[in-house]
This record gives structure tokens, C-alpha cells and sequence, in this order.
């Protein structure tokens, strides 16, 4: 970056101080290795190609020399001082080879709702935001980087994109007509495309509460562009009963504590009282963000240090006010009443915002929302355990923070074997599938006892049904040619045991008395 839009950057997040502010992250320049298909700029003698049904705009910094070159239907080259493209033989670099041409890939692939491509000028180390407060909120100041070129799409169309200014080009918009008539222009067409729309004009956020982010209309479409890379999936979570907290995308393990405030509460006070008492060792770990921004620009660290002793404004978390050194009853005031930082809650991850209040009939329509993540592939609990202390915290000070009442919510115990709660998990569940398992092999051999003595019982009664029946008179005839005097009693029935073949027979009076 040069000097010129170093020092313009720089007094532009001077000027942001007193609010927050968002930064665009990608670009369209031509050295920039991830802009084409090969993931390398193009080397010497090599064909480039530009698609031919879009408009862009590029900065090119360095020479280049170029066998062929297409051209899209409508862009600009922005040479920086230096820069050019000459005329070379293809082949030309050994390295290259008889490689494809270098594609320019897809500069509309960029767009305004997509969390990743955007950066809080208020990051701080233990901070993090939901995925709807990464997009640039209605309070916020939004910064595209003077020396680098460009392309924005604007979403579907589903409502105008509000924010309070626009910061482009060295121009600061604040008005919708200034901004409609760049929008217009060629260099504005060359920036900003799709159906949607861009508005400016809100005002900045006054109340030392905070303010709600206002991205709950466009949230699908900006878990959409979050997700895309992903198949539009989230990824499963780490533990049981994971959380999704307001304005996040995906569930998520930890901890969220809902705060209702009184017309006292400071949200920038609180959250660096939680960043100093709780989540870091001091203050001296709480300052500006350490990574550069695109291509080195001045990271305004002597406008921010400069503005530490100010008051913050409610929606800027880089302005890290230092608590007065004057002992009073409200916890603001007295440093003794801050709680001493604690190292086992190092590893999570801190968000905190006013979000729409969930609950029906509640006499506010806001609250304040913590969220607590866990940072590691296996939850430690961590996150559970600050979300209690936060709660001794409220009770014993939650009249001077101006904090009326608080609730917690806490995800389950890890998947899998990743820490002792989750082995303490897994060995319930172990016990408890073994009891399971005692109490249908019980179930199995008492109703096989039952079976068996129904058996049993059964072969009795078939023994006892066979048994001899009572004498029963035979199936015999008297013939009246011969008078017998008497009745011959006939011989009794054979006994065979377990049969129950039946014998019919009659007796012949004429053989009755030489048989007798």
C-alpha cells in the first residue's frame, strides 16, 4: 500500500474511534495469488484470461509480461506507479511450461453477506462475534481499503443494506444521494453489483446498553455464503444438547448467559470487565488486533492507544476504557470489586451483544446475550464453569453493573472420549447399557422357568388321561336263537400304557360256554 493511502486509511479509523466499524478483506488486484485458477499469478509469457461476461476492476502493482490476453466486457486496469504489461513469447519461463492459460477467476464470487470476508475494527484476544454481527450491523461504519480494486455484490434484494457510512474510494458517504449518484458512476458499477440495495444514514448507536446488530432479516442469506463452502451444512457439533445462540449460524458448544439490564448497564464496561476478570491477564492483553490488514495497511494503533482513557461508545469493542482509579459503590468505579482473571478460562471464546429478547411478555424487548464458546475439539467445561461464576458475579454485583437478572443455558458433555466428562459420559452410558442388558437376560430365564414348568404341567396331564378308563360294556349283541341264561362278561380291555387306540368287539353265544 502506499504512502498516500496509508495515511488516508489511517485518519479514516482515527476518525471511526467513536464507532464501530467493519473492513472489507478481499480484493480483486492482480498479485493476488488466490484471484487465479493456477493459485499463482501468471508467469512470463503466459496466456491470462479474464471472463468475458463480467465486469471488474483490477490493480495491478508490478510488471508483467504476457503472451495473450482476453479481456472482459467491461472493467478497468489500475496501474500503481511502475506497473504495465509487455509483450513476451509463450514458454517463455521454464517454470510455466506448456501449462494452461492463467484464469482470472470469478470477481462477482465476493459478497456482502458473507461473515468471512469481513473484519471488526474491534477485535480483541478472548472476542469473537456471532455470525450476523460479522456482516456490517445499521450502526455501523463500513471501509473498503484505498489501494486495492474491488468487487461487491449486494445479495438478492430482499431489503436495502443499511449501514451509517460507506468509505470508499477516499470518500466518505453518509447520505443516500451521494451514495446513490457513486453507485451509478462507472467506477461505482465496477464495485458494486446485484439487485440489491445500499443505504446509508443511520445514526450511531447512543445507548451505553448497546444496540441491537438489525442483520435478523438478512440472516439467511447470510448463513447461505457462510455455509456454501460446506455444502450448505453445518458441521456437527463436539458435545450433547449443543446451543445455537441468537445471530449464530450453527450449533455450537459452551454456554450462554441472558442478562436483563436496567437503564444503567454499560455494555462496553461490562464486556471489559469480563475480558479483565475473567477471560485475560490484565489489561495489558487487551488491545487492537495484531494481524496486519490486506496488503500492510497503518493498523491505527496509535490513534486507538490514544483513545483508551475515552469513554467507548456501545457498539466499539477496540476502545477499552481504563476503570477510574477512584473507589465509589459501583463496581465500574472500583478496581477492587473486579474479579481476578482466572487461567482455566483462557481456552473460550467471548461474544457479547443485545440481541431480540426471546421470551413472550417480558417487559423489555431486549437483553443482553453472553455467548461462551469452547475453543478446543473436546469441551473441558470450562465454559459451563463461567457461566456459574458470572452468576456469583451478578448476585453480588449485579445492582451496581446495572444487570436485574440472569439465566443460563449449558450444552451437554463432550462426543466421545475427548476429556473426563466425556469418559464419565461414556462410562454411564457404558453402565447403563449393561444394566439394560442384566435386566432382559432376567426377563429371558424367568420366562423360560415359565415355559418349562408349562411343559412340565402338560406331560402330566397326557400321563394322567392315560391312565385306565372305567369298565364300559362292550359293543356286543344278544342272539335270541340261543337263550343263555346270563350275561357273559367279556374279558377287560387290554392296558397299554400312552395308547389310545380303541378295540371293538363281540362276544358269540355259541362258543361262550366251551370258552368258559
Amino acid at each position: 500500500m502506499g504512502a498516500l493511502g496509508r495515511a488516508l486509511l489511517w485518519l479514516q479509523l482515527c476518525a471511526m474511534t467513536r464507532a464501530a466499524y467493519k473492513l472489507w478483506v478481499p480484493n480483486t488486484n492482480f498479485e493476488v495469488t488466490t484471484n487465479w485458477s493456477q493459485n499463482r499469478t501468471p508467469c512470463a509469457g503466459a496466456a491470462v484470461v479474464f471472463p468475458a461476461d463480467k465486469m471488474v476492476s483490477v490493480l495491478v502493482r508490478e510488471g508483467h509480461s504476457i503472451s495473450d490476453m482476453l479481456l472482459p466486457r467491461d472493467g478497468e486496469f489500475v496501474l500503481d506507479s511502475g506497473a504495465g504489461f509487455g509483450a513476451a513469447d509463450a514458454g517463455r519461463d521454464p517454470d510455466c511450461g506448456a501449462a494452461a492459460p492463467a484464469l482470472f477467476l470469478d470477481p462477482d464470487r465476493f459478497s456482502w453477506h458473507d461473515p468471512r470476508l469481513w473484519r471488526s475494527g474491534g477485535a480483541a484476544r478472548g472476542l469473537f462475534s456471532v455470525d450476523a454481527e460479522r456482516v456490517p450491523c445499521r450502526h455501523d461504519d463500513v471501509v473498503f481499503p484505498p489501494d486495492a480494486s474491488f468487487r461487491v455484490g449486494l445479495g438478492p434484494g430482499v431489503g436495502p443494506v443499511r449501514v451509517r457510512s460507506v468509505w470508499a474510494l477516499g470518500q466518505t458517504f453518509t447520505r443516500d444521494e451521494d451514495l446513490a449518484a457513486f453507485l451509478a458512476s462507472p467506477a461505482g458499477r465496477l464495485r458494486f453489483h446485484g439487485p440489491g440495495a445500499l443505504s446509508v444514514g443511520a445514526e450511531a448507536c447512543a445507548d451505553p446498553s448497546g444496540c441491537v446488530c438489525g442483520n435478523a432479516e438478512v440472516q439467511p442469506w447470510i448463513c447461505a455464503a457462510l455455509l456454501r463452502p460446506l455444502g450448505g451444512r453445518c458441521p456437527p457439533a463436539a458435545c450433547r444438547d449443543a446451543l445455537r445462540p441468537e445471530g449464530q449460524c450453527c450449533d455450537l458448544c459452551g454456554a450462554i448467559v441472558s442478562l436483563a439490564h436496567g437503564p444503567n448497564f454499560d455494555i462496553e464496561r461490562y464486556r471489559t470487565r469480563l475480558l479483565r476478570g475473567f477471560l485475560v491477564m490484565g489489561p495489558r492483553s487487551i488491545r487492537p488486533p495484531s494481524q496486519p490488514l490486506p496488503h500492510d495497511p497503518p493498523r491505527a494503533t496509535f490513534c486507538l492507544i490514544d483513545a483508551v482513557t475515552l469513554r467507548a461508545p456501545a457498539h466499539a469493542v477496540s476502545l477499552l476504557p481504563t476503570p477510574p482509579r477512584v473507589r465509589g459503590r459501583s463496581p465500574w468505579d472500583n478496581p477492587v470489586s473486579t474479579p481476578s482473571p482466572q487461567p482455566q478460562y483462557q481456552g473460550l471464546q467471548m461474544a457479547v451483544s443485545k440481541v431480540p429478547r426471546q421470551n413472550a411478555g417480558a417487559e423489555a424487548d431486549t437483553e443482553i446475550q453472553v455467548v461462551l464458546a469452547e475453543t478446543g475439539p473436546d469441551g473441558t467445561g470450562g465454559a459451563g464453569r463461567l457461566a456459574r461464576a458470572l452468576l456469583a458475579d451478578v448476585t453480588e454485583h449485579g445492582e451496581g453493573l446495572g444487570v436485574l437478572s440472569a439465566a443460563v443455558r449449558e450444552s451437554g458433555a463432550p462426543v466421545g472420549d475427548g476429556s473426563a466428562a466425556g469418559l464419565e459420559g461414556s462410562g454411564m452410558r457404558a453402565g447403563l447399557a449393561g444394566g439394560v442388558a442384566a435386566g432382559l437376560l432376567l426377563l429371558l430365564l424367568l420366562a423360560g422357568a415359565l415355559l418349562l414348568r408349562g411343559a412340565r404341567s402338560f406331560r402330566w396331564s397326557r400321563r394322567d388321561d392315560a391312565a385306565p378308563a372305567p369298565f364300559v360294556a362292550p359293543l356286543g349283541f344278544s342272539n335270541p336263537v340261543f337263550d343263555v341264561a346270563g350275561s357273559v362278561e367279556p374279558p377287560s380291555a387290554p392296558q397299554v400304557e400312552n395308547s389310545s387306540v380303541s378295540r371293538s368287539y363281540f362276544v358269540n353265544p355259541l362258543f361262550a360256554e366251551a370258552e368258559a
